[in-house]
Protein backbone atom coordinates (compact mmCIF):
# COMPACT_ATOMS: atom_id res chain seq x y z
CA UNK A 1 0.00 0.00 0.00
CA UNK A 2 2.95 2.29 0.92
CA UNK A 3 4.83 1.98 -2.49
CA UNK A 4 1.46 4.01 -3.97
CA UNK A 5 2.41 7.07 -1.46
CA UNK A 6 3.77 10.15 -2.90
CA UNK A 7 6.11 11.00 0.38
CA UNK A 8 7.55 13.56 -2.07
CA UNK A 9 4.18 16.04 -1.63
CA UNK A 10 5.43 16.18 1.89
CA UNK A 11 9.03 16.85 1.51
CA UNK A 12 8.08 19.51 -0.68
CA UNK A 13 5.51 21.22 1.01
CA UNK A 14 6.15 20.92 5.20
CA UNK A 15 8.20 23.72 5.15
CA UNK A 16 5.58 26.11 4.03
CA UNK A 17 3.09 24.04 6.65
CA UNK A 18 5.21 25.21 9.51
CA UNK A 19 6.29 28.40 8.49
CA UNK A 20 2.95 29.78 7.97
CA UNK A 21 0.19 27.13 8.71
CA UNK A 22 1.88 26.15 11.99
CA UNK A 23 2.62 29.72 13.17
CA UNK A 24 -0.65 30.81 12.51
CA UNK A 25 -2.11 28.17 15.03
CA UNK A 26 0.56 28.67 17.67
CA UNK A 27 -0.12 32.30 17.77
CA UNK A 28 -3.96 32.02 17.62
CA UNK A 29 -3.13 29.47 19.97
CA UNK A 30 -1.20 31.34 22.61
CA UNK A 31 -3.14 34.39 22.62
CA UNK A 32 -6.40 32.51 23.11
CA UNK A 33 -4.87 30.62 25.97
CA UNK A 34 -4.05 34.22 27.73
CA UNK A 35 -7.16 35.92 26.74
CA UNK A 36 -9.51 32.80 27.80
CA UNK A 37 -7.18 32.45 31.49
CA UNK A 38 -7.54 35.87 32.25
CA UNK A 39 -11.62 36.10 31.35
CA UNK A 40 -11.61 32.80 32.99
CA UNK A 41 -10.58 33.68 36.24
CA UNK A 42 -12.83 36.68 36.19
CA UNK A 43 -15.74 34.30 35.70
CA UNK A 44 -14.46 32.07 38.28
CA UNK A 45 -14.54 35.04 40.45
CA UNK A 46 -17.81 36.35 39.45
CA UNK A 47 -19.31 32.57 39.68
CA UNK A 48 -18.09 32.36 43.46
CA UNK A 49 -19.10 35.73 44.52
CA UNK A 50 -21.93 36.58 47.50
CA UNK A 51 -23.45 39.24 44.96
CA UNK A 52 -26.33 36.72 43.58
CA UNK A 53 -27.36 38.03 40.33
CA UNK A 54 -23.39 38.65 39.09
CA UNK A 55 -23.00 34.86 40.30
CA UNK A 56 -26.04 33.48 37.84
CA UNK A 57 -24.67 36.05 34.76
CA UNK A 58 -21.76 34.65 34.71
CA UNK A 59 -22.77 30.38 35.53
CA UNK A 60 -25.32 30.88 32.69
CA UNK A 61 -22.81 32.28 30.38
CA UNK A 62 -20.50 29.43 31.26
CA UNK A 63 -23.64 26.68 30.69
CA UNK A 64 -24.08 28.62 27.99
CA UNK A 65 -20.78 27.96 26.00
CA UNK A 66 -20.33 24.37 27.11
CA UNK A 67 -23.45 23.28 25.87
CA UNK A 68 -22.73 24.69 22.09
CA UNK A 69 -20.78 23.42 19.77
CA UNK A 70 -17.70 25.24 18.91
CA UNK A 71 -18.10 25.12 15.29
CA UNK A 72 -21.06 26.50 15.57
CA UNK A 73 -19.95 29.58 17.80
CA UNK A 74 -16.91 30.24 15.20
CA UNK A 75 -19.55 30.41 12.43
CA UNK A 76 -21.80 32.73 15.14
CA UNK A 77 -18.64 34.87 15.52
CA UNK A 78 -17.05 34.80 12.13
CA UNK A 79 -20.57 36.94 11.18
CA UNK A 80 -21.37 38.73 13.88
CA UNK A 81 -18.24 40.30 14.67
CA UNK A 82 -18.26 42.69 11.88
CA UNK A 83 -21.66 43.74 13.07
CA UNK A 84 -20.83 43.98 16.77
CA UNK A 85 -17.93 46.18 15.82
CA UNK A 86 -19.78 48.23 13.36
CA UNK A 87 -22.32 49.14 16.25
CA UNK A 88 -19.36 49.86 18.53
CA UNK A 89 -18.21 52.46 16.78
CA UNK A 90 -21.34 53.93 15.06
CA UNK A 91 -20.58 53.11 11.47
CA UNK A 92 -22.84 52.08 8.57
CA UNK A 93 -20.99 49.22 6.89
CA UNK A 94 -19.74 45.89 8.67
CA UNK A 95 -16.25 46.41 9.84
CA UNK A 96 -13.75 43.59 8.03
CA UNK A 97 -12.48 41.59 11.07
CA UNK A 98 -10.83 38.99 9.10
CA UNK A 99 -10.64 35.40 9.96
CA UNK A 100 -7.94 35.96 12.67
CA UNK A 101 -9.19 38.77 14.61
CA UNK A 102 -13.07 36.59 14.30
CA UNK A 103 -11.50 33.18 15.64
CA UNK A 104 -9.59 35.09 18.17
CA UNK A 105 -12.38 36.46 20.25
CA UNK A 106 -14.54 33.08 19.32
CA UNK A 107 -11.86 30.82 21.21
CA UNK A 108 -11.32 33.28 24.39
CA UNK A 109 -14.64 33.41 24.97
CA UNK A 110 -15.67 29.95 24.44
CA UNK A 111 -12.44 28.77 26.16
CA UNK A 112 -13.18 31.11 29.11
CA UNK A 113 -15.52 29.16 29.99
CA UNK A 114 -13.22 25.99 30.54
CA UNK A 115 -10.82 27.91 32.02
CA UNK A 116 -13.80 29.45 34.41
CA UNK A 117 -14.19 26.08 35.37
CA UNK A 118 -10.41 25.04 36.00
CA UNK A 119 -10.01 27.91 38.44
CA UNK A 120 -13.30 27.64 40.29
CA UNK A 121 -12.11 24.17 41.03
CA UNK A 122 -8.55 25.46 42.30
CA UNK A 123 -10.31 28.68 44.21
CA UNK A 124 -12.26 26.14 46.20
CA UNK A 125 -9.47 23.81 46.80
CA UNK A 126 -7.74 26.56 48.90
CA UNK A 127 -8.38 25.35 52.70
CA UNK A 128 -10.67 28.13 54.13
CA UNK A 129 -8.39 28.78 57.23
CA UNK A 130 -6.02 30.51 55.36
CA UNK A 131 -9.04 32.93 54.05
CA UNK A 132 -10.18 33.54 57.28
CA UNK A 133 -6.71 33.84 58.36
CA UNK A 134 -6.07 37.04 55.52
CA UNK A 135 -9.58 38.32 56.47
CA UNK A 136 -8.15 38.59 60.36
CA UNK A 137 -5.33 40.52 59.41
CA UNK A 138 -8.22 43.13 58.04
CA UNK A 139 -7.37 42.13 54.61
CA UNK A 140 -10.50 42.63 51.87
CA UNK A 141 -11.64 40.78 49.67
CA UNK A 142 -9.67 41.71 46.61
CA UNK A 143 -6.48 41.40 48.57
CA UNK A 144 -6.99 37.80 50.13
CA UNK A 145 -7.91 36.67 46.79
CA UNK A 146 -4.57 38.82 44.45
CA UNK A 147 -2.26 37.64 47.26
CA UNK A 148 -3.41 34.25 49.39
CA UNK A 149 -5.48 32.50 47.24
CA UNK A 150 -5.00 33.09 43.38
CA UNK A 151 -1.62 32.17 43.47
CA UNK A 152 -1.91 28.85 45.00
CA UNK A 153 -5.03 28.29 42.70
CA UNK A 154 -3.16 29.06 39.76
CA UNK A 155 0.04 26.50 41.27
CA UNK A 156 -2.61 23.66 41.96
CA UNK A 157 -4.62 24.45 38.14
CA UNK A 158 -1.22 24.39 36.27
CA UNK A 159 -1.22 21.06 34.81
CA UNK A 160 -5.14 20.95 34.33
CA UNK A 161 -4.84 24.38 32.25
CA UNK A 162 -1.60 23.52 30.19
CA UNK A 163 -3.54 20.54 29.49
CA UNK A 164 -7.05 22.40 28.33
CA UNK A 165 -4.19 24.26 26.16
CA UNK A 166 -3.81 21.37 24.41
CA UNK A 167 -6.84 20.81 23.78
CA UNK A 168 -7.06 24.65 22.85
CA UNK A 169 -4.53 23.78 20.14
CA UNK A 170 -6.15 20.94 18.75
CA UNK A 171 -9.73 23.30 18.53
CA UNK A 172 -7.38 25.79 16.69
CA UNK A 173 -7.65 23.20 13.49
CA UNK A 174 -11.67 23.86 12.94
CA UNK A 175 -10.45 27.43 11.49
CA UNK A 176 -10.23 25.77 8.12
CA UNK A 177 -13.68 26.34 7.78
CA UNK A 178 -12.96 30.19 7.67
CA UNK A 179 -10.04 29.12 5.28
CA UNK A 180 -7.94 30.35 7.44
CA UNK A 181 -4.50 29.73 7.08
CA UNK A 182 -3.68 27.38 10.00
CA UNK A 183 -2.02 24.22 9.73
CA UNK A 184 -4.76 21.85 8.72
CA UNK A 185 -6.26 24.58 6.02
CA UNK A 186 -3.09 24.83 4.53
CA UNK A 187 -2.43 21.24 4.32
CA UNK A 188 -5.81 20.58 3.07
CA UNK A 189 -5.29 23.33 0.45
CA UNK A 190 -1.95 21.48 -0.65
CA UNK A 191 -3.51 17.98 -0.50
CA UNK A 192 -6.69 18.99 -2.65
CA UNK A 193 -4.25 20.84 -5.57
CA UNK A 194 -2.01 17.43 -5.89
CA UNK A 195 -4.75 15.35 -5.32
CA UNK A 196 -2.86 13.98 -2.72
CA UNK A 197 -5.47 14.04 0.24
CA UNK A 198 -4.41 10.98 2.49
CA UNK A 199 -0.04 11.36 2.47
CA UNK A 200 -1.07 14.95 3.59
CA UNK A 201 -3.69 14.07 6.50
CA UNK A 202 -1.68 11.13 7.69
CA UNK A 203 1.55 13.79 7.93
CA UNK A 204 -1.38 16.24 9.77
CA UNK A 205 -2.73 13.78 11.95
CA UNK A 206 1.53 12.96 12.43
CA UNK A 207 2.32 16.38 13.56
CA UNK A 208 -0.23 16.35 15.92
CA UNK A 209 0.34 12.97 17.12
CA UNK A 210 3.76 14.54 18.39
CA UNK A 211 3.29 17.34 19.20
CA UNK A 212 0.15 16.52 21.42
CA UNK A 213 1.81 13.47 23.02
CA UNK A 214 5.25 15.50 23.74
CA UNK A 215 3.35 18.44 25.52
CA UNK A 216 0.90 15.99 27.38
CA UNK A 217 4.14 14.30 28.53
CA UNK A 218 5.62 17.61 29.82
CA UNK A 219 2.52 18.68 31.68
CA UNK A 220 2.83 15.24 33.76
CA UNK A 221 6.64 15.99 34.80
CA UNK A 222 5.14 19.68 35.51
CA UNK A 223 2.56 18.19 37.57
CA UNK A 224 5.23 16.15 39.74
CA UNK A 225 7.18 19.58 40.17
CA UNK A 226 4.87 21.64 40.95
CA UNK A 227 2.68 19.34 43.42
CA UNK A 228 1.79 20.96 46.97
CA UNK A 229 2.48 18.10 49.18
CA UNK A 230 -0.03 18.73 52.22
Amino acid sequence: MFSQFDFDVIARSWVYLFQVGMLFTLKLTVLSMLGGVVLGTLLALARLSPIAPLAWLSAGYVNLMRAVPLLLVIFWFYFLVPYIGAWLIGAHEPVKVGAFWSALVTFILFQAAYYCEIMRGGIQAIPRGQIWAAQALGMHYWQVMGTVVLPQAFRNMLPVLLTQTIVLFQDVSLVYVLSAPDFVGLASKVAQRDGRLVEMYLFVALVYFVLCSGLSWLVRRLQRKVAIIR
